[in-house]
């Protein structure tokens, strides 16, 4: 890297900003940001003057084949897409033997940085944000990538409120593999926003790690706070297996209930309860489904087109004796059916837009996917589940009560096997933790 003249040049126009130096074809401005692995500087293109953002690895990392073979992969990861959502990589290259990765540059500050300036989000603003992060993350998981280490840091929003997820250098492949980027063992990411599986190991990282991950960046957003602070790996470690976490509204009532449900979806401690897919996420949050209605709707005389217009749902069920009914009703006085106790087990019902059906379990909606999904109990072990975690407080009825019963783990998992569990994962996770101090 180049050293600028000293003395500035004083027939530059006004707004002008000196150099502070030259890497390649490119003049660095200033520096905005530090990481890991070097930093990120503003750079201006001598031949076409257009603005872009520089990564150049520390000289500490240039002779470590693992880290050069993350920031190759970085761009040529992000080099492949071309997403409004998703920081594009321009070049890469080496200067006098320091590799530099060329980015596009964003006109706005990270997430992480907005949340230490301002505070928490709003809910519907913090919605927002990460509908269009989860836009890029889908992209990545339709190319067969996993990110594993989406978090506030990793998100950039700019001025004209686009936010754009970056820093591709962990991905995954599905099919191939981590390119031996990871060893057994090592969970790589940030402790706090990863998924209990792949805090234990990254190699066992899938989609549903980088939702985890998103979840806990909308948890931080919306109650200010960081997710198991101020605890040490370990700890932190066995509380996400637990799900031992304050709720959402418990450190900011004025979320609603709905969207702390899918947060604590999202971070479940078992894989499977969590959504499949960033889609189903942002379904979650906004409880319709983001796919296009294949049911018609009858035409309208003028008058009626200008109000609006509430779906009905056709229910089916069994009674007592195997006869099947079907019953209809808006999605609001379903929901207060179940409030009521007049209708008990969610699990029970299945629903369609059409009385020809298909009929499905009321999972597969996202109006109804909150009475139906079972989260894991706090403190808890993955096996164990609670009750569906409705908006409204599910009814308290016998019935209901011995459902719960039946839902829970009976045959439980003897304390012990959770020590020994610990114990052995000690030594991964100090491996961990000499692996991060060994990067800084």
């Amino acid at each position: 890297m180049k050293e600028p003249p000293e003395t500035p040049d004083a027939t530059k126009p006004q707004g002008y900003i000196q150099p502070l130096g030259k890497i390649g074809q490119y003049d660095l401005l200033k520096k905005i940001a530090e990481g890991g692995m070097g930093s990120i500087y503003m750079a201006r293109s001598t031949k076409d003057k257009s603005v872009v953002a520089i990564k150049v690895m520390s000289p500490l990392y240039v002779h470590n084949p693992v880290l050069l073979k993350r920031f190759e992969q970085e761009y040529r990861v992000a080099s492949k897409f071309n997403h409004p959502n998703l920081v594009r990589a321009l070049e890469f290259g080496t200067d006098n033997e320091l590799p530099f990765l060329v980015l596009e540059f964003v006109n706005g500050e990270s997430l992480g940085v907005i949340i230490s300036k301002q505070g928490k989000f709003e809910e519907l603003e913090g919605i927002k944000i990460i509908a269009q992060v989860a836009k890029a993350l889908n992209q990545v998981h339709k190319d067969k990538l996993i990110h594993r280490d989406v978090k506030p840091d990793n998100i950039l929003v700019g001025k004209n409120g686009i936010a754009k997820l970056t820093d591709l250098g962990l991905v995954k492949e599905i099919l191939v593999g981590d390119l031996n980027l990871t060893r057994s063992g090592r969970g790589l990411g940030t402790p706090n926003f990863m998924a209990p599986e792949q805090f234990r190991d990254a190699k066992n990282a899938d989609i549903r790690c980088d939702i985890y991950s998103l979840g806990a960046t909308l948890y931080t957003m919306l109650t200010g706070e960081l997710p198991y602070k101020s605890v040490n790996p370990l700890e932190t470690w066995m509380k996400k297996v637990q799900n031992d976490l304050p709720t959402p509204r418990e450190l900011n009532p004025r979320i609603s209930e709905r969207t702390d449900w899918a947060i604590r979806r999202a971070m479940d401690s078992d894989p499977d309860i969590r959504p499949s897919s960033c889609r189903e996420f942002v379904e979650d949050l906004v409880g319709k489904s983001t796919r296009k209605s294949t049911v018609t709707t009858p035409a309208l005389d003028k008058t009626e087109a200008k109000q609006p217009i509430e779906t009905i749902w056709f229910m089916a069920y069994n009674d007592d004796q195997g006869k099947q009914h079907a019953v209809k009703g808006t999605a609001k006085a379903i929901r207060r059916s179940f409030k009521d106790g007049i209708l008990e087990d969610p699990l029970k019902y299945k629903l369609a837009k059409s009385v020809e059906g298909p009929f499905e379990e009321m999972k597969v909606f996202p109006e109804f996917r909150d009475l139906a999904v079972h989260l894991t109990k706090p403190n808890s072990t993955p096996n164990s589940k609670t009750q569906p975690a409705d908006p409204v407080p599910n009814p308290t009825s016998e019935p209901t009560r011995i459902m719960t019963g039946i839902n829970r783990s009976k045959s439980g998992t003897p304390p012990w096997v959770f020590y020994v569990v610990a114990a052995s994962t000690i030594i991964a996770i100090s491996l961990i933790i000499i692996s991060v101090i060994y990067l800084k």
